[in-house]
């Protein structure tokens, strides 16, 4: 069986299986064609990766470059750097919920509006 999802060093993927399902980590290597190496610098610190199958990982599309570049530069990346490129995504991603929070609250305070209600 081959394996749809490409991953590299520095993608951003969320856990969609296991205790850490719906947690956010980076990609530190790939070990196998089936299995990654992933960190997030908190619970998992990079001198101690989790195991993942990949078809238990989801990309989000997003790639850090400055993790990337450290990996491939030193072969390390310090836990600070994996905190804080997880933690920005986790700004955006959050940003970008209250922002259709808002959307859907105007569109249905205007449906309102227009039944009379």
């Amino acid at each position: 069986m081959t394996v749809n999802v490409k991953l590299a060093p520095g993608d951003i993927v969320r856990s969609r299986r296991g205790k850490d399902e719906g947690e956010l980590a980076i990609v530190i290597a790939l070990v196998e064609e089936r299995i990654a190496l992933v960190a997030d610098g908190d619970k998992r610190r990079f001198d101690r990766p989790k195991r993942k199958n990949v078809l238990h990982l989801e990309r989000i599309g997003i790639r850090s470059e400055e993790v990337a570049s450290s990996i491939r530069d030193t072969g390390r990346v310090t836990n600070a750097k994996l905190r804080y490129a997880i933690g920005q995504i986790d700004r955006l991603m959050e940003s970008d919920k209250r922002e259709q929070d808002a959307a859907t609250s105007l569109s249905l305070e205007t449906h309102a509006e227009e039944k009379g209600e």
